[in-house]
């Protein structure tokens, strides 16, 4: 029987196509907690206070943001 201490929790956040990312700051506008900045008005970063809450990736016209299992690669370039 597995138990909630042997369980391995799998964290989710947030990854932005930077080559794709047209920086149009509406991840930034619903990202509870400010975890999204848009850098050198070119695109989106995602910092490591993502929780994963996937409203970001929710909120994208451009869907370039995606949720990917925490520890792979935070920003597709």
């Amino acid at each position: 029987m597995e138990t909630i201490e042997t369980r391995k929790r799998t964290r989710r956040r947030a990854s932005v196509a930077v080559r794709d990312c047209v920086a149009c700051g509406c991840c930034v506008k619903v990202c509870p907690l400010g975890a999204i900045s848009v850098r050198r008005g070119l695109y989106a970063e995602v910092s490591d206070r993502c929780v994963g809450c996937g409203r970001c990736a929710a909120e994208c016209p451009a869907s370039v943001i995606t949720m990917v299992e925490d520890g792979t690669s935070g920003e597709v370039r």
